[in-house]
């Protein structure tokens, strides 16, 4: 069996030295979206050195990403076809700020293996802190299509009821056609997201835009628009990639206030009559 769950879990987390500069924060800011109206104070925030506030998702990649979805899939106990591999989930907590610049040391392990029957879902835990501490925990649900059906453990479920009530926020966010394109210099260099015959080959009509480009879009909109703008307030951030983006798309974003401290958000396809995107999506603030 390509996946030797036990042999995974019981590997000895991968440790590394990662950092980060302002430009890197820059290119992913401008790879999720950023910078339109270009001399818009509010966006100049994510765009210009001199007032640079960091986006928590940029933690998703912060050291190109590294220990990330790919290097999940070489940790022992794991052989899978890279063409068979979605991103499922992701959750991420910011135990402090993000600065504009920093060194930190990444600690990655496979916290989870469970069997979907048709599907095997491996979660990807990685740590990180600095000198003072720790700054952020990451976990991402990698969904390995053929690989399950072992009689292992199913795993929680994670679908919630849908949020009750009218959206109190609705917002659009147009995809570049080239938004993949520049969004993978952040890192993530997977051929589904930039190469049409691997696209075809993972069934799909051409390149997917990467779940985490949607991962931080979703948040700009949700912290520009309820968050008053301030990257600082926002805890966690968990949501479920429900189905997939074609640059050149529009995403349609609904946000509810469940309580003083925790939206909902739902994202959707509008050229695909709302097909959905991202589910399940739970922002908790201060």
């Amino acid at each position: 069996m390509p996946i030797d769950a036990a042999k995974a879990l019981a590997a000895e987390p991968r440790s590394g030295e990662i950092s980060w500069i302002p430009k890197d924060v820059q290119l992913y800011h401008l790879g999720i979206g950023a910078g339109v109206p270009a001399t818009d104070p509010d966006e100049l925030r994510y765009t210009l050195e001199s007032r640079l506030h960091v986006l928590p998702s940029f933690a998703t990649v912060a050291g190109a990403g590294s220990p990330g979805v790919i290097s999940g899939l070489s940790m022992p106990g794991v052989d899978v076809d890279l063409a068979r591999v979605l991103h499922g989930g992701q959750r991420l907590e910011i135990h402090r700020p993000l600065p504009a610049q920093g060194r930190a040391t990444a600690t990655g392990r496979i916290a989870a293996v469970y069997d979907k029957g048709k599907a095997a879902v491996l979660v990807m835990r990685t740590e990180v802190a600095d000198a003072d501490g720790p700054l952020w925990t990451n976990d991402a649900q990698i969904f390995v299509r053929g690989e399950g059906g072992w009689g292992g453990d199913r795993g929680p479920s994670t679908r919630l009821d849908p949020p009750a009530g009218d959206p109190d926020k609705v917002v659009e966010r147009a995809v570049r056609e080239d938004q993949a394109l520049l969004y993978r210099l952040s890192g993530d260099y997977n051929p589904l997201h930039a190469d049409p015959e691997f696209a075809e080959r993972a069934g799909f009509e051409r390149p997917i835009l990467h779940g985490l480009c949607t991962y931080g879009i979703t948040l700009k909109a949700v912290v520009d628009t309820l968050l008053d703008g301030d990257v600082t307030r926002m805890r966690s951030y968990a949501t479920r990639f429900a189905g997939v983006v074609y640059p050149g798309e529009n995403l349609r974003i609904r946000m509810w206030r469940q309580d003083d401290t925790t939206l909902r958000v739902a994202v959707n396809a509008v050229e695909r009559d709302d097909a959905p995107v991202l589910a399940d999506t739970i922002v908790e603030h201060c």
